[in-house]
């Protein structure tokens, strides 16, 4: 079964930088895009940011110029560079895969379980 694991969540003062990565593992498979969305309490999950096999990216408006998505396809990770970071960045954090099983045609979505980003003023 494929894995989402996600690490590099924790608590910051604005203006502080956090990364977050996420590798995904377990059987064969390929995978599509890669992305972050993140939930804020009472809010809904909002894609941050994601980024296609072949490199295109993808930024919620509010952290374009601030935050950076990168992949290693061949280590299946996926990485988010996060500076500047303000108080209302503060969310639950999801790694979000489109993965392919090999033997299957289509790819479906699958998620971390999620890493705390707290930034206080």
């Amino acid at each position: 079964q494929v894995q989402l694991v996600e690490s590099g969540g924790g608590l910051v003062h604005a203006g502080g930088s956090l990364r977050l990565s996420c590798t995904a593992s377990g059987g064969n498979f390929e995978i599509n895009d890669m992305g972050w969305y993140r939930q804020a309490p009472g809010k809904k999950r909002d894609l941050v940011a994601s980024i296609s096999r072949g490199g295109a990216t993808n930024y919620e408006d509010s952290v374009k110029g601030r935050f950076t998505i990168s992949r290693d396809t061949a280590k299946n990770t996926v990485t988010l560079q996060m500076n500047s970071l303000k108080p209302e960045d503060t969310a639950v954090y999801y790694c979000h895969a489109d993965v392919r099983l090999l033997g299957m045609l289509r790819a479906r979505p699958f998620w971390g379980q999620g890493t705390q980003v707290t930034v206080s003023s």
